[in-house]
């Protein structure tokens, strides 16, 4: 049975590759490997050449709304869409070791979590400067690896404390308890 390559647009423990696990466990994909790509643009450009067999990535969530990046990257490809699901995400606020919460100047996170947590974010770190980057997954491996600064924290799912050896500061710091983001799988 050939192998099946997944195409997901997030690192590591992103919302994106629990996604391409779920869909591959829910659907009996055994012989599957996951590719993390980052970015939407990433999956369907890789998806257009062939490179993976399907294509994860999210569309919409329930707090966050329309994921914009997702929108723009679709306008340019062509592609069937194979199936849509959601998942439950939990955001969490995730440091190195040893860092208390005034230690914290920066927050680091894709756009969709920070729209997830605006107002916990509002509530709580109203002094604190918020930047958006590419994927929660990848900027919690970037805390780890020192590319972003000690002092910052990032959003990220809890899977990214364990995989890059980060601490939960916060739980399900997400606007909504029940808060589900709707994936795509999309093939050619």
């Amino acid at each position: 049975m050939k192998k099946i390559i997944i195409g997901a647009s997030g690192d590591v423990g992103s919302f994106s590759a629990q996604a391409s696990k779920e869909y591959a466990r829910t659907n009996n994909i055994i012989n599957y490997e996951i590719k993390y790509l980052i970015s939407v643009e990433k999956v369907l450009k890789e998806l257009d050449e062939k490179k993976i067999d399907l294509g994860v990535f999210p569309i919409e969530n329930s707090n966050g709304g329309i994921v914009i990046e997702s929108i723009n990257a679709m306008s340019k490809h062509i592609f069937k869409i194979k199936n849509i699901f959601e998942i439950p995400v939990v955001q969490c606020l995730l440091t190195k070791p040893g860092i208390e919460k005034e230690d914290i100047k920066t927050i680091a996170s894709h756009d969709q979590a920070l729209k997830q947590c605006k107002t916990y974010l509002k509530r709580s770190w109203t002094e604190t400067e918020l930047t958006e980057t590419e994927d929660t997954a990848k900027s919690a491996k970037e805390l780890s690896e020192g590319i972003l600064s000690e002092d910052t924290a990032v959003l990220a799912p809890e899977s990214c404390a364990t995989l890059y050896g980060l601490i939960v500061m916060e739980k399900g710091i997400q606007d909504l308890k029940f808060n589900f983001t709707n994936f795509l799988v999309v093939e050619k």
